[in-house]
Formats: C-alpha cells, structure tokens, sequence
C-alpha cells in the first residue's frame, strides 16, 4: 500500500546526516540530524516503518552508506549531485537539501549513480587510482622543469624527462646538492610511470570484462564514466566494437 511507503532524504556531510522523511502525499512526518556514523544511521532506519526509499548524493562516503543501507531498505539511489545542483540555488540549508531529495525521490525525478555491483566497483576503484597517479606524474615532471628553469637553464619539450638524454641533462646543474634533488625527482618519475603502466593494464582488463559488459550493465557504466571523466569509456567501447 503507498500509504505504508516513506521517502528519505539523506544530506551527507563528514560529521553529521540530514535526514528528512516523507510519506506517499508528499507531507514531512520525520526530520533529525543524526551522527554520520553506522550504529546511529541504523537505528534511525530501524526506527521507521513501511517500505524505505532512500537516497543520497554521490560523494566520499557513498559506497560505504550504500553497503550499509542496503540490506535494510526497499530501494537506495545514490544520485548524481550535479543533477540536483538547481536545488541549492535558493538555499545552503541542509535540513531543505534532504526535504528536496526526498521530494526528487517521491516524483522519481533523481538521476542515479550506479553503486552496488563489486565488479564495477573495482573498475571505480582502478579510475580513480589511475587519476590519482596522473596527476602525480604531472607534479613531479612540474617540479622536474621547475629545478632547470630556477637556474636559467632552458627545458621545453620533453627531452628534459627521457631516461636517455638523463646524463645530459644533469651535467648542466653545478650546484651538487640540487643535482641530487634533481635525480630524487627522476627516481621518483620513473617509479610512478612504471606504477601507472600497471594500473592502465588492470584498468583496461577490468572496463573489459563480463563484469562491466554484461547486459544492461553498460548504461551504468556510462554513467559512471561521464562523473570520473576518464579512458575507461573508450576502452570498453572500444572492447565492444572489437
């Protein structure tokens, strides 16, 4: 029966939830603020009655909520936030953030992230892993010309960083502790490009699998490559066609 259905909105934060619950009318019945810690997100939830709809926005915490809610509610949707961005125009009240999930959730005008299926979580996992080195590797190799252009010494182009003109290229800093920095910098491009190699084969092997191509497992997988913003989408693609 509708009548026994409850809407929750969850506006997650590090330290603390808004939770605002709503019934099939559309009417407010519950709002608190809650811990953000597990034992307190359950007993609010084991509190309410009837079937629970939750949901809440993508976020740090997003996988660990999900894993925690899940077994005891209805239905979860984790959303995308900058889907719901419009809804925070008006106001920086979260207590009014979690009334309006709750309301998106009611007239289903929520667009989910896809959470849940390990096999997609990994590849999640591997996307970000591979962001994060990326970048690394840039801010070492800006801190690599940034020791040659503090002692005038030109570096355009990416001679600067190959292994073979490496000799070359320290023999032009005089100064021996600066040089000895410079090769720390190097030693540290060379670790980090090896470990990047290794996560781009994993993350192509995973976009690749059964676990990410199966069935209507694909949209998802849109989705979730549209907010990490990353190759893994081409790849898969490019797995299909293939």
């Amino acid at each position: 029966m509708t009548s026994n259905i409850k809407y929750i909105g969850m506006d997650v934060h590090k330290e603390s939830i808004s939770v605002a619950v709503m019934n099939a009318a559309g009417k407010i019945v519950m709002e608190c603020v809650i811990e953000t810690k597990a034992s307190m997100i359950l007993q609010c939830i084991d509190g309410l009655r009837g079937d629970l709809h939750v949901t809440f926005e993508e976020g740090t915490s997003a996988a660990w909520l999900y894993d925690l809610l899940k077994p005891h509610v209805t239905e979860l949707i984790v959303c995308d936030p900058r889907k719901n961005a419009s809804m925070r125009e008006d106001s920086q009240n979260d207590k009014i953030d979690a009334r309006r999930l709750a309301e998106l959730l009611r007239i289903d005008h929520l667009h989910p992230v896809y959470h849940g299926e390990h096999g997609l979580r990994t590849l999640k996992e591997l996307v970000r892993s591979y962001l994060t080195v990326t970048k690394d590797l840039a801010r070492v190799k800006t801190r690599v010309k940034a020791i040659y252009r503090s002692w005038a010494i030109l570096c355009d182009g990416k001679q600067v960083y190959a292994a073979c003109h490496r000799a070359e290229w320290l023999e032009k800093i005089n100064e021996p502790g600066v040089r000895r920095r410079a090769e720390f910098y190097y030693q540290q491009l060379d670790a980090l490009r090896v470990l990047r190699q290794g996560v781009r084969r994993e993350l192509l092997v995973e976009s690749a699998s059964p676990r990410c191509l199966d069935g209507g497992d694909v949209d998802l997988l849109h989705r979730h490559h549209r907010l990490e913003g990353t190759l893994c989408l081409t790849a898969t693609s490019r797995k299909r066609i293939g």
